[in-house]
């Protein structure tokens, strides 16, 4: 398994707001700058790590990218971005490799548990700017019912998304 290292920021492009000129953009708003677009695989998985947290990245074939922890919280085991990419009635989904659970990506709710509790796994807000994808690590427990915003949607300038 290949970790992506990276530290918060660096080569960031700091998009300027025309009114204030003031940083507007990755950089300035706490985003990590994770890879290029073209480094991830379609219906693949890339860990990467930022900081001391492991993340698993995931490109799917419509070029959505979503971003959730690397720890299986079934098995405590590194290894989603491993896990077999897919797709239940439009949501996009990762199975892990080791129980077969499956996540959906946008809100990290287990949607198959296979007869166990059912656990989420944190996601993170995935934002691309200039052929770059930045990640913003969301800190904390993920809500039960998914209500932490969708990765698809992050918080850059408008136009910087996707």
């Amino acid at each position: 398994m290949t970790l992506m290292e990276t530290t918060p920021d660096a080569g960031t492009p700091a998009v300027t707001s025309s009114s204030t000129g003031a940083p507007d953009g990755p950089a300035a708003q706490g985003w990590t700058r994770v890879c290029r677009v073209d480094d991830l695989l379609i219906e693949r998985g890339a860990a990467a790590l930022l900081g001391d947290r492991q993340i698993a990245l995931f490109r799917t074939f419509d070029g959505r990218i979503f971003a959730t922890d690397q720890i299986d919280p079934f098995s405590g085991a590194a290894v989603l971005s491993r896990g077999i990419v897919g797709d239940r009635g439009g949501v996009p989904t990762v199975a892990s490799p080791m129980y077969k659970q499956v996540f959906d990506l946008r809100t990290g709710a287990c949607l198959d548990t296979q007869g166990k509790e059912p656990l989420t796994v944190a996601v993170h807000p995935v934002a691309v700017a200039d052929g770059d994808v930045f990640v913003k690590l969301v800190t904390g427990a993920v809500p039960a019912d998914g209500a932490h915003a969708d990765p698809a949607h992050a918080d850059l300038a408008e136009g910087d998304a996707r």
